[in-house]
């Protein structure tokens, strides 16, 4: 009778290891939430003094060996005209004062657009802009979706809605090197957030999606429909 030889069965070694590995890697991502959270709570005291878009261009400039100037002043909301406010909630997040972090809505929509082939923007609140733009950089995976879907209800719960807005206009990329309303203005119109007019307000919204690409005097078509969407909506 032939005998059927013996598979050695897994170590309890290293059953123990792999253990080991995925319980401090789950205590690693733990904390790494707990620091993003704690960030975001102290955010609507202290302006941040960098972001990690900011870090990540950087980075790149260093890799690459290239000039870059980096333009960051923060402003109270108060010191940023309405008509930027309401031109870049209109560009970027219509439902802004609806929805509690997530536009389902305008997701939807960006989806069938992205299948068309003709979307003009995504379907990122502002507020999920903003937790990107603090915690993620510019890359795109399944895992900073993660993140960022969890960090989002922090935000707003944390934060509120002014102090939302007030953040992503002083830390949102306008164009290489360029970040924040008061920067955007001076780069652009050399004048501040305070005083740009409502055409200009429009042309800089139009460039949000892609700031690196785009310039404002070549988005009069956009800004056309980011005025009248403005007028839709009463501003």
């Amino acid at each position: 009778m032939t005998e059927i030889p013996d598979v050695p069965p897994q170590t309890p070694h290293r059953k123990a290891t792999l253990r080991s590995v995925a319980r401090w890697f789950l205590i690693g991502v733990a904390l790494l939430w707990s620091l993003a959270a704690l960030i975001l709570v102290a955010a609507r005291w202290i302006d941040p003094p960098t972001t990690a878009v900011h870090m990540q261009r950087r980075l790149q400039a260093w890799i690459h060996n290239t000039p870059y100037q980096e333009r960051y002043e923060f402003l109270p909301l108060r010191e940023i005209s309405p008509d930027l406010q309401h031109a870049v909630i209109a560009a970027e997040d219509a439902r802004f004062y609806q929805h509690h972090g997530f536009d389902w809505e305008a997701m939807q929509i960006a989806a069938q657009d992205d299948l068309e082939g003709g979307r003009i923007r995504g379907g990122s609140t502002l507020t999920q802009q903003l937790v990107k733009n603090l915690f993620f950089g510019t890359g795109r995976s399944i895992l900073r979706k993660g993140a960022e879907f969890t960090l989002v209800p922090v935000a707003e719960l944390v934060l509120g809605k002014q102090r939302i807005l007030e953040l992503y206009l002083n830390v949102v990329e306008w164009g290489p090197g360029v970040y924040g309303a008061e920067s955007a203005c001076r780069y652009y119109y050399r004048t501040s957030a305070r005083d740009i007019d409502r055409q200009q307000a429009a042309q800089l919204a139009a460039i949000l999606p892609l700031p690196l690409k785009r310039r404002p005097d070549h988005m009069s078509h956009y800004s056309g429909l980011i005025l009248e969407r403005m007028r839709q909506m009463g501003w």
